[in-house]
């Protein structure tokens, strides 16, 4: 792993998209069809997509193995269900996590006209799902989710869901990776929070605006990509911010 420091800034408009009428999708990474060798993950994380899912819609039954899937709501309600008998509704606030495992098949449905009661309460939901390797393949599938809004409100940095030894006992869920924990954070305008010291830091901030302290600002869909670089000061802009970080303590090796 290099022990340079280097932060990395990823603009909201320079991800891969994905629109298809019912899904709006924006990938950090390469995903399906877009592909760039030089894109496709940093550190653990191979997957942050930022999804925008029409009422009514939504990803029908399909196919996961080896990985760790954390999905995390900002607006709405999406429905999960699996192969394994997992039924659950996410919503903002709610940690939840998917080990694929030796293999498992689920769907994502934005139900929100059947949970709000009828057609004309129906809304989008959007939501970050976000992909890690797990450190050991052949894991028995699983399902977990937990509610941490309460947690939120205190406005620091929330541990989501973490594999990484002690740390993942103050973590809402457990992932199969014990490199890797993800944070969240609820910022009021002129909150702040420190990122943590890793080699591998990744900062994504789905809703509002934040400055980082070494790079300045950072608006919505933004990314920072921080390789030995923790330990800086994330402050969120007049209208507040959400922001979703990754500690990660290997690399992923693919292929």
């Amino acid at each position: 792993m290099s022990s340079t420091s280097t932060v990395d800034i990823r603009r909201a408009d320079e991800r891969f998209k994905t629109d298809i009428g019912w899904l709006d999708s924006k990938h950090s990474f390469s995903f399906g069809h877009h592909f760039r060798p030089d894109n496709t993950h940093f550190g653990l994380l191979l997957v942050n997509n930022d999804d925008i899912v029409t009422p009514g819609a939504g990803f029908e039954t399909h196919p996961h193995r080896d990985m760790e899937i954390v999905t995390w709501v900002l607006r709405g309600a999406l429905v999960h269900q699996d192969s394994e008998g997992h039924n659950g509704i996410i919503y903002p606030g709610l940690a939840q996590r998917m080990s694929a495992g030796t293999g498992i098949l689920h769907s994502e449905k934005n139900d929100s006209w059947r949970l709000s009661g009828g057609p004309g309460h129906a809304d989008p939901v959007h939501f970050v799902q976000m992909w890690v390797v797990p450190d050991e393949a052949g894991r028995t599938p699983g399902y977990e989710q937990l509610e941490i809004d309460a947690e939120l409100l205190a406005g620091g940095l929330v541990p989501v869901a973490s594999g990484m030894g002690k740390h993942a006992d103050a973590a809402a869920i457990r992932i199969g990776q014990e490199h890797a924990a993800l944070y969240a954070a609820r910022l009021a305008p002129g909150g702040s929070v420190t990122l943590p010291e890793a080699p591998f830091v990744h900062l994504f901030v789905p809703l509002g605006s934040v400055t980082l302290e070494s790079d300045g600002p950072l608006g919505a869909g933004d990314a920072a990509r921080l390789t030995a670089s923790g330990g800086q000061r994330v402050t969120a802009g007049p209208d507040g911010a959400e922001i979703l970080v990754w500690e990660m303590h290997a690399v992923a090796r693919l292929g």
